[in-house]
Formats: structure tokens, C-alpha cells, sequence
């Protein structure tokens, strides 16, 4: 079974920073795109930033300059750093995964952590 494990989420002040990690784990063979999206009270969820196997990535226009994702391929795992943190950024962060596994054959399908809180207040 895959399982998607977020860390680093918490209570900042407004211009502070935060990084967020992800680690997939299960019999993964490959990851097409592993991203960050985020849900504030009375939203919809909407994707934050992602990043392709091939390296391209693509970020919400409120997060551009702020935020960055990258990954470190061997351990499987994707990081948001976040700077110049807003009260708007306040919201649940849940990572996402569209990955393929092997449970006796070939799988493929998108994959949500269960979620970490972001409060950006002072």
C-alpha cells in the first residue's frame, strides 16, 4: 500500500518561514508528479505548487517568489519551503502524489497525505 506522509506544519508569524516535507512510501515504481495543494475554511482546495518527474514545476500565482518546492528522488520525499508567510497562507496543506505501484501488478493513481496545519498569525 502507498502511504503519503506530511511533517512540518505549525504556528508562525506573519514574514516567517516554514518547510513542509512528504515522504511516499509502498512499492513505488515511479512518480509522474508530487505537489502540495491547500484547503482554508469555507475554500476549495487549490493547488499550492507541483513538481513533474522531468523537473518542471508549477506554482499558484499568490505563492510565486515565496514558496519553492524540490525533492530528494532517493528518499522519495518533496519539500515546500514557504517564506514571507501571509495570514492568507493559513490553510490545511495536504500533499499529492500521481504515482504507479506494484501490489501484483501494475497500479497507477493519485495519492493525498492526510494533511498539516498552517497558521500564519501574530
Amino acid at each position: 500500500q502507498v502511504q503519503l506522509v506530511e511533517s512540518g506544519g505549525g504556528l508562525v508569524q506573519p514574514g516567517g518561514s516554514l518547510r513542509l516535507s512528504c515522504a511516499a512510501s509502498g512499492s513505488i515504481l515511479t512518480i509522474y508528479t508530487m505537489g502540495w495543494y491547500r484547503q482554508a475554511p469555507g475554500k476549495q482546495r487549490e493547488l499550492v505548487a507541483a513538481l513533474t518527474s522531468d523537473g518542471s514545476t508549477n506554482y499558484a500565482d499568490s505563492v510565486k517568489g515565496r514558496f519553492t518546492i524540490s525533492r530528494d528522488r532517493e528518499k522519495k520525499t518533496v519539500f515546500l519551503q514557504m517564506s514571507s508567510l501571509k495570514p492568507e497562507d493559513t490553510a490545511v496543506y495536504y500533499c499529492y502524489a500521481d504515482l504507479s505501484y506494484r501490489d501484483g501488478r501494475y497500479r497507477r493513481g493519485d495519492y493525498w497525505g492526510q494533511g498539516t496545519q498552517v497558521t500564519v498569525s501574530s
